[in-house]
Formats: structure tokens, C-alpha cells, sequence
């Protein structure tokens, strides 16, 4: 469930649904830390041009693009003159670039829809000239979303009001497509659930020829509305309706239609199948009247890839994958960003990964599903990242010796011995931008004892060409010091964790301890990386021991029976974990076993109350913040996914749910929610303190009016928060070494 996004989809994932923790923007930490050399060249910044390695980056003179093989040359291709006067005043947010690069779209004066700001104003240059006006003119002012040009450049198709229109660039003639399109009936984009949980949101493509655009229809007029009271906005209260699917109801019916750009006739793909018992993820042009669309069933643990002739709509089934006692990954596994399949060879073949004997692995599978050659076989998890069309190199990354680091590695689709690409130098967690031509890439380096490092570099060699100095490695400014360690639990889990300790730590003397956990298939949290949680980390330097571990089903490289082995038992297996390693935590010589907190957001936040309720021996002391108390409340598609429908099994969903034992609290729990969140509603919050009453229970609730699931609107809130947070961890759990 979607969370915290990232501005650059490079850095990580960034949607993921109930689980991020507070402040886990990777690449704001990035730029905090080590900002950009005077004169130097912003590659924090540098986005991708197609078919090529050159990347753009607005600076403030204008629009520069460089080559990534000679960065010290750059070219200026419209000056902020000329952006000015075409009438655009406002922040760049993006550019989108015709293929042959003469021609452009800016994106600007954004807004919110639902995680992210999807909708706003685009602004048409020919680069040729530096002319520019504003495209969609017309329509509701920022209410664009996801234009994009047509093969000859003539024409760009955009969505505004859930409807998908085409606008003749010279001639400023727009045509409406679909008319439809309303709050309930979406056309070109996506409802809130495929949004949060399919991370998709762009629900339209150009034909290669420019005759057509393939785009979703959503229906999402059975879907039953989540009210939020809004008390403080007016004098009257009054609600916010959000269309949201709980576990154990139908999801939006979805289809995929394709409409003639002349005629605006639309031909509807027949995929087969009850379109409110399965969903449609993915799809993409496969030729020039051949769409490939990936169909998952209600479990998510069957998935169908149809091949679709876009004149007669017929869909063939042509690769087909299942879990048994599981499901199927929708974000390539383990990554939310990583593509589903990549095609190769003019489309005549495509690579997926998929996990069939135990791991994930990549598979070569030709145009019609017939021909399936395994590319990675070792015994280890092979992330797909890239391509090299002219090379044949298939980059991916993988983790053979510590699934808390990341590295960079490559295979041949004609030599499948798998060779390292990431120099033994760079330790630790590596993150990779490729470029569109897979030829160079902005690679992130980073440890627990290294400061994050960029450089932009050549591959397959992994040469540095930016900056020009040598790689100088620092160590991390954090106020504490960082440092990894393995536990085993009696269970014979053998988990990992990173454990901060103040600088002036005492081994001679007793701390208290602070776990921070997420725990769900969603997130990991012990990763080699030089950060922890920003809430405990203001502690720590007072006198804490923070620890993060990663138990079983958490999406790390462990292979798939450590990542599934939660199903249908969130909450029981993953806090059993927790509980286990921190008990054996509690031996060491170094902790005070009286002075125990924990502290988890969303899916931690989860995590926190089941470890409070489940395990009251360990934990004396939780905060937790945003949590889902019962797994009925939450999303179908992710709920579902991970715990199978509830009217099948509602036993799983009773033994699954906090709110279950929250009878068992004997320490002290601080709760937190904001009455505006719509993916953990604030119902949640209401239905936990209501049995904590019946149970009479002492707790302590801070509730935030109208914020969302991050709680940070509002002026004040992320300062009030983090002084709530610290005050009833000093009262409760006292700091300091004894």
C-alpha cells in the first residue's frame, strides 16, 4: 500500500501501501547530505532523454541537455527567455520528449489526486524555434494528465475529467475520445485501489504508428464509498467520500479498449473472465495491432498474459504463471519501480521474472509464449532492472551473500553465466538509473559506514565518468553509530538488523532499547544504508539502542519461501519473529530488558499493537501510528493479495487482526491517527480505542484533524508530532545508560 512517494522513481520504489515510516524521502536525504558542487552538474536531478544516454536537467537558465559519455559539454535547448515568454512562469515539474528529441511537453502547476500530483498544465515548445504556447487550453486549468505526443509528433493525447482527448498541435483543434468519463466511469487513468496497490496511474498508450490509443476503462460504480468527517473546515461538518474496496468486496470492473484516432471508434479487448473477479496490471503494444495486457486473478496467485489483436478484440492466452500456497508479485517481486517484462529483439521476445523452483529468476520467453529460456540460475533472487538491446546484457540486481545489501550484476541472453558489475569498492546498498539505452547509469553507493555517493558511470565497465575527481568516501554524520548483526531466534529464524548505538556508548552499562518495525511484505527495514528511523534517531543520541530487523515475509532476497511464508498469517508470523529475535536481543549484556519500546507507522504501526498485545512479557512501551487493527478494514487488492478473501477464511482475518488481543496490553501505548487518511482510515483508530475501553485498558491517544497518512499537513504537525512522540517515550521508557 502506498506510502511515501519518491520524487525519482530511480532512487527506490516508492509506492508501497500501508508501510512507509515517517520522512523516507531516500533522495532528499541525498541532496541534505551532500549537496552539489559549485559549477558542478546537478545529476540529483537528471532525468532520462529516449533512445539514447543523454539526460536533461533545468537549471536557471533554462533547459540543458548533456551526453552522458562527454557531460562537460552541455546544450542549452530553451532558454528560460523563451519559456517566459510563451506565458510559462511557473516550476518545471517534467519534460516529455519526442523520440527524436526536436519537440516537447513541460509539465507544471500540478496537484494532488491521490499519493502523488498526476494532474496539472502542459506546455507545447517546438525546440527548433523556442516557440511555445499551452496545450489543452480549453479544458479546467490543471487537469491534464499524462499528455504525450503521437509517432509524428502532430498530435498529444492526454486525459482530463476521467475522459481521454487528442489535440492537433498546430491547428489547437481538441477531440474528445471518450465521453463517459465521470467520478465513477475512468478512462486513461485508474480509481484509488489500482492506484495504491497496483501502482499504475498512466492509463494510456499511443499505437507505434499513431492511428490509435490503447487505454483502461475503469467502472467503479459498485464501489461502495469510505466517509471522512471533515470537522474543522467549516462551521457544519461535513464528508469526503472516497470510493474504497474493503477486503472481501468486488473491485472495480476494468477493460481495455482501443480507439481509432479518425473514426474515435473503440474496439474492446475480450479478455475472458469476470471483470470484477480479476484485475488487468498491465498492458502494452506488442506490434503494430497487438497488445500484450497481463490479467491477475481475485487471489492474485494466477496470472495470464493475453496477446490481443486490436481490430477484432480477440485475446489468446499465451504464458501463463501460478502460486500454490502464495502469490505473484505484481512489482516485479521485489521492486515497486523494476519494469514487469522488457521486450527485446523488435518484440519478438520479452524477459519476466518469476519465482517457480524457490527464487526469483529471469526468463527469456518468445512473442508467443512458447520458447522459455532461463537466464538466472543460481541460487539467489535476480531483480530485472535493464537491457542492452545492441550487447544482449540483461542487468539486474541481486543480494547472493547479504540480503541487506544490493548489487549490480548482468547476464548474456547468449551466455547466461552471471558476472558482478558493481566493483567490490562499492560495499553496500547500490541503486542504478539506467539510461534509456542501458549504455550509462546514475549509480547510488551507500553503507552503514558510508556516506550516500553518486557518480554517473559507463557500462558494462562500471567506469566513472562524473564527476571527474576519485570516489572519496565518507563517513556518515548521524549523532550515533550504526552497525549490522545477525540473530537467530529459538524458531531457528535467523534474521537480520541494524542496531544504532549513541556515540558515547558504555558497554559496561545497561541501555534501553527501541525496535523500529514494518514487518509486512510491503517493506524492508534493515538495509545497509546510513539512516534510521527519524523518530528514534532523535532519541538515540539521549541514551536509546535503535534496532531494526527484517522478519520472514518481508520482501528481501531471501528467496520465496522466506517471503511467503506470511501468507494468510500477517500478524501472527511476523511478530512471532520479532518477538523471538528481540528476546534473544534481551540476553545481551548491554540492554535493560525493563526499559523496552517499539515503534512501527502503518503496517508497523500494525506491528507495534500485535507485538504490545501478542508479546506484553517483551514490550513495555509502543507507539503506534496509522495502523490497520483489523485486516477487514484494509484495500481488497492488497489485503487479499497476502491473506486471501475473508468470507473464505475468517478465521485467518479474526487470528490476523490486533484488535483481536488487544485484551492482553499491559504496557503503555500511545496511539496516533489523522482523520483525513484515506488508504488506514481513521476508523481504525475508533474501533481499537473502543475495545481498549470495553477492556479497560489505559492508553493515550493524539489524534491530527484531517491529515492524511503521512500526518504532515498543516503548519506545526510534523513538530507537534515528533514532540508528542519523544515526550511519551522519556516518560515511559527513560533514557540514559545505567
Amino acid at each position: 500500500m502506498t506510502k511515501f512517494i519518491l520524487a525519482f522513481a530511480f532512487i527506490i520504489s516508492n509506492i508501497i501501501s500501508y508501510s512507509q515510516p515517517l520522512n523516507n524521502n531516500k533522495l532528499e536525504r541525498i541532496i541534505n547530505r551532500a549537496p552539489i558542487p559549485e559549477g558542478g552538474i546537478d545529476i540529483y536531478h537528471l532525468k532520462w532523454l529516449p533512445n539514447s544516454h543523454n539526460f536533461w536537467v533545468s537549471e536557471s537558465h533554462g533547459i540543458y541537455v548533456y551526453d552522458a559519455a562527454n557531460p562537460s559539454q552541455k546544450k542549452l535547448v530553451l532558454s528560460a527567455e523563451q519559456i517566459n515568454a510563451a506565458g510559462l512562469e511557473t516550476q518545471i515539474e517534467n519534460i516529455i520528449w519526442t523520440d527524436d528529441r526536436s519537440k516537447i511537453l513541460i509539465y507544471t502547476n500540478s496537484s494532488r489526486v491521490w499519493r502523488v500530483n498526476s494532474k496539472g498544465d502542459y506546455w507545447y515548445f517546438d525546440l527548433a524555434t523556442g516557440k511555445g504556447k499551452q496545450i489543452g487550453k480549453k479544458l479546467m486549468s490543471s487537469s491534464l494528465q499524462f499528455a504525450k505526443f503521437s509517432a509524428d509528433n502532430k498530435k498529444v493525447a492526454y486525459v482530463s475529467k476521467h475522459n481521454l482527448y487528442v489535440e492537433d498541435i498546430s491547428a489547437g483543434i481538441i477531440s474528445q475520445l471518450t465521453n463517459d468519463g465521470n467520478d465513477k466511469i475512468i478512462n486513461g487513468t485508474f480509481d484509488w485501489a489500482y492506484e495504491e496497490e497496483l501502482s499504475i496511474r498512466d492509463g494510456f498508450s499511443w499505437s507505434p504508428d499513431g492511428s490509435s490509443i490503447a487505454f483502461w476503462h475503469t467502472n467503479a460504480s459498485t464501489i461502495k464509498k469510505y466517509l471522512m468527517i471533515d470537522n474543522t473546515d467549516s462551521l457544519y461538518p461535513f464528508t469526503k467520500p472516497v470510493e474504497y474496496p474493503v477486503a472481501g468486496e468486488k473491485p472495480s470492473s476494468v477493460k481495455i479498449g482501443v480507439v481509432n484516432i479518425s473514426s474515435k471508434k473503440i474496439n474492446w479487448m475480450q479478455i475472458p473472465g469476470d471483470p470484477e473477479n480479476n484485475y488487468i496490471p498491465r498492458m502494452d503494444w506488442a506490434g503494430k495491432n497487438e497488445l500484450m495486457a497481463l490479467q491477475l486473478n481475485r487471489l492474485q496467485n494466477q496470472a495470464q498474459f493475453y496477446l490481443c489483436n486490436i481490430e477484432t478484440g480477440k485475446a489468446k492466452v499465451i504464458y501463463t504463471e501460478k502460486q500454490e500456497t502464495g502469490w505473484i508479485e505484481p512489482f516485479n517481486m521485489l521492486d515497486w519501480d523494476a519494469p514487469w517484462w522488457i521486450w527485446l529483439n523488435n518484440k519478438k521476445y520479452f524477459l519476466r521474472t518469476e519465482e517457480k523452483d524457490g527464487w526469483v529468476r529471469i526468463y527469456k520467453i518468445s512473442h508467443d509464449g512458447k520458447d522459455v529460456q532461463l537466464l538466472t540460475k543460481g541460487n539467489f533472487d535476480a531483480n530485472l532492472l535493464s537491457y542492452d538491446n545492441e550487447t544482449g546484457d540483461v542487468y539486474f540486481e541481486a543480494t547472493p551473500y547479504d540480503a541487506t545489501q544490493r548489487y549490480l550484476y548482468k547476464v548474456n541472453i547468449n551466455n547466461t553465466d552471471t558476472v558482478r558489475v558493481t566493483p567490490a569498492i562499492f560495499e553496500g546498498t547500490n541503486t542504478y538509473s539506467f539510461s534509456t539505452d542501458a549504455k550509462y547509469a546514475l549509480h547510488i553507493n551507500s553503507n552503514i559506514n558510508r556516506e550516500y555517493n553518486l557518480r554517473l558511470v559507463f557500462l558494462p565497465e562500471h567506469k566513472k565518468i562524473y564527476p571527474t575527481s576519485e570516489d572519496v568516501f565518507t563517513k556518515p554524520d548521524l549523532g550515533f553509530k550504526l552497525e549490522k548483526f545477525k540473530v537467530k531466534t529459538i524458531d531457528g529464524v535467523e534474521m537480520d538488523g541494524i542496531m544504532a548505538k549513541p556515540n558515547d556508548f558504555d558497554a559496561s552499562k545497561i541501555y534501553p532499547v527501541f525496535f523500529f518495525v514494518y514487518g509486512e511484505p510491503a517493506s524492508a527495514v534493515a538495509t545497509d544504508e546510513p539512516n534510521f528511523n527519524d523518530l528514534i534517531a532523535d532519541l538515540i543520541p539521549r541514551g536509546y539502542i535503535g534496532i531494526a530487523m527484517d522478519n520472514r515475509g518481508t520482501p528481501v532476497m531471501k528467496g520465496t519461501q522466506w517471503r511467503m511464508s506470511i501468507y494468510k498469517k500477517i500478524g501472527i508470523i511476523n511478530s512471532r519473529d520479532q518477538a523471538m529475535a528481540a528476546k534473544e536481543i534481551l540476553k545481551w549484556n548491554f540492554i535493560d530488558n525493563t526499559r523496552v519500546a517499539v515503534h512501527g507507522w502503518s503496517g508497523g504501526g500494525a506491528m507495534t499493537l500485535n507485538l504490545l498485545f501478542r508479546y506484553p512479557d517483551v514490550y513495555k512501551t509502543g507507539v503506534a501510528v496509522s495502523a490497520v487493527t483489523d485486516q477487514h478494514f484494509y484495500d481488497n487488492i492488497y489485503t487479499e493479495r497476502y491473506m486471501g478473501l475473508p468470507q473464505d477464511d475468517p478465521e485467518a482475518y479474526k487470528q490476523c487482526s490486533p484488535v483481536t488481543f488487544a485484551k492482553n496490553l499491559q504496557g503503555n501505548l500511545l496511539y496516533m491517527h489523522g482523520t483525513g487518511d484515506d488508504n488506514v482510515h481513521y476508523k481504525n483508530a475508533e474501533v481499537l480505542i473502543n475495545e481498549l475501553v470495553r477492556q479497560q485498558k489505559m492508553f493515550q491517544v493524539m489524534i491530527y484533524p484531517n491529515r492524511t497518512h503521512g500526518i504532515s499537513e498543516g503548519s506545526g504537525t510534523r513538530e507537534h508530532l515528533a514532540a508528542t512522540f519523544r515526550k511519551y517515550i522519556e516518560e515511559h521508557c527513560p533514557p540514559g545508560a545505567k
